[in-house]
């Protein structure tokens, strides 16, 4: 089958058809741009759906995600996300591998199907010069053989008529034969280009318009053949991204899987848990008799002797946390607990007690107004938190220390004393660091229940001392905490803490001043913040009053009525006992 002995005849619809072929291709190529662009779309807004979902940072919705459920639920933003990712390949790939791909087909096959076209229109223009000759000479023929017939007949008339003279009958008879030779030239004239019309139409029929008539089919027959193969590679492009959206999916039914209720209801008892103990049995009141309570540990309130020696975590369990109230006065008369109920239930908001008040600020340093077990998890945090600091600023000394190396095997490259600024400053920055860390594991050990009671260092880095000697001052935030983590001593007291705070200031008032025990000076300036600690300029000389015992600290004096703690790293001491070769703390 050719379309050149088939369609010999069919130039016109030939063209129509070739040009209906590009139409179609051009539509198909039309179809999977816009599939392209429904891709990218999707991807996106799955992109924005699952970036919609992602929990915030530093926010509530982060501290969420501990839980296995919602790990599970963000593994399934991710696995979204990703599945986002494949659609986006999809979309490339379709445009790189089709519709880019044809359309720079398109062109080509335009342009060859105009070459074919007008390689035949050229044909026909050539056989249609040559009909015209031929009816040009076959006109002028058939003239020709008019008039030399007619100049004949014209000849033997005035041969007949013997009235013409000779002369005239000889004029004609040479007419006539010119006429019948002009007629003799046009038959030969028009001999030669039938024959050369017949000659030239049939190569026209059998060869000219059936090679183009083939390449046409070629060119139509390919144009099929590409858009038979652009449609498997569609189907492939879609093929290709299969398994690894089945990936996808499985990490989804994978973090589902994983989803653990019983450790999600453990991190709920850790998030919560307030660490106190139940509160024990209520005695009973006996109203029957004019006597008063009598108190024990498991009372509503402590008598002022219990008070003094109960730490949080002691003999504190048979603690009633709403309805405790302290007593003004031993005298006092205690009233019945429907009473205090009552005023509990109408009281005004709480304040903290005395030594959140010294600090100025709502929330502790030590966060001892949350429970025991919040304020461990609080501390370990916070610990963490100051190691990941420490190690950032060691790294950061080491380059440092690393490039004055350089500078000091190269000193084209730079100064190294312009490095001692940032080592030293590196350096303090680490020691502030591991001053606070050893200020906060202090804490954490003391809620843990490693450390009996607070050491000196500890009360001396959060700027309280706890009251050893005086019954008034204990541990008030420990005795007024409340299961809730919240404070459960009135505004009403407020005159009682101003009592306090004169009782807390009496005992350093009455203690006698140490000796010196040597000098120092200042290797740097601190700014003495927390209670107990002195603030000092580079370069200062002061007295020591108490060396370092281990725990950083050094106690100096500026006068009389100024002394205080530093860290130990941040003097020079000299102590009196080695005057030769001083005793040097860096």
């Amino acid at each position: 089958m050719s379309w050149g002995t088939e369609l010999w005849d069919q130039f016109d619809n030939l063209e129509k058809h070739t040009q209906w072929g590009i139409d179609i291709l051009e539509k198909y190529i039309k179809f999977v741009k816009e599939r392209t662009e429904i891709e990218l779309s999707y991807a996106k807004q799955l992109r924005n759906l699952s970036k919609k979902y992602q929990p915030k940072k530093n926010s509530k919705e982060e501290e969420e995600y501990k839980y296995t459920a919602c790990k599970a639920f963000l593994s399934t933003l991710n696995e979204m996300n990703d599945y986002a990712g494949q659609h986006e390949v999809i979309s490339e790939n379709m445009t790189s591998q089709i519709t880019v791909d044809l359309m720079r087909y398109v062109q080509e096959l335009k342009q060859e199907r105009k070459s074919n076209f007008h390689d035949g229109r050229k044909a026909q223009q050539h056989i249609e010069t040559c009909w015209k000759q031929l009816e040009s000479s076959k006109r002028r023929f058939e003239r020709d053989c008019k008039e030399a017939d007619r100049a004949q007949q014209y000849f033997e008339k005035m041969d007949a008529d013997i009235n013409v003279t000779k002369a005239d009958v000889e004029k004609a008879r040479q007419q006539a034969q010119l006429r019948h030779q002009l007629a003799e030239d046009s038959k030969a004239d028009y001999s030669s280009i039938l024959q050369r019309f017949n000659q030239e139409q049939w190569e026209y029929y059998h060869t000219h318009i059936p090679t183009i008539f083939q390449k046409i089919q070629e060119m139509e027959e390919r144009r099929i053949v590409r858009i038979g193969e652009s449609m498997k590679t569609y189907a492939e492009v879609d093929r290709q991204v299969i398994p690894i959206i089945g990936k996808c999916l499985d990490g989804i039914v994978k973090a589902a899987e994983s989803i653990d209720q019983k450790n999600d209801s453990q991190l709920v008892v850790e998030a919560y848990k307030s660490g106190f103990e139940p509160p024990g049995d209520i005695e009973f009141e006996d109203y029957t008799q004019p006597m008063k309570r009598t108190v024990s540990e498991n009372s509503l309130s402590s008598s002022k002797e219990g008070k003094a020696e109960l730490k949080f975590g002691g003999k504190s369990r048979g603690k009633l946390w709403p309805f405790i109230k302290k007593n003004k006065s031993p005298k006092q008369q205690k009233e019945p607990l429907s009473h205090r109920f009552n005023e509990f239930m109408t009281s005004k908001p709480k304040i903290h007690c005395f030594r959140s008040l010294k600090r100025g600020g709502a929330t502790p340093e030590d966060f001892s107004n949350l429970p025991p077990e919040q304020r461990r998890k609080k501390l370990q945090q916070k610990v963490d938190d100051l190691n990941k600091e420490i190690q950032k600023e060691m790294d950061q000394r080491d380059a440092i220390t690393k490039m004055k190396d350089v500078y000091l095997k190269n000193p084209q490259m730079g100064d190294p004393a312009s490095l001692d600024h940032k080592l030293a400053e590196a350096t303090q920055n680490i020691e502030k660091l591991r001053l606070e860390t050893q200020k906060f594991e202090a804490w954490l050990a003391e809620v843990e229940g490693r450390l009996p009671a607070r050491s000196e260092q500890a009360r001396r880095q959060s700027g309280m001392y706890d009251g050893q000697t005086h019954p008034t001052v204990t541990n008030c935030a420990q005795d007024r905490e409340s299961p809730d983590g919240s404070y459960t001593e009135e505004q009403s007291q407020e005159s009682e803490l101003k009592v306090l705070a004169t009782d807390f200031d009496d005992e350093f008032d009455d203690e006698e001043p140490l000796p010196a025990i040597g000098t120092c000076k200042a290797l740097y300036t601190f700014e003495g913040q927390n209670e107990g600690t002195i603030s000092v300029v580079e370069g200062e000389t002061l007295s020591v009053i108490e060396e370092d015992k281990g725990d950083g600290w050094t106690r100096i004096r500026r006068s009389e009525d100024e002394e205080g703690y530093v860290p130990t790293s941040y003097v020079e001491v000299y102590l009196d006992k080695n005057a030769k070769g001083a005793k040097t703390y860096i």
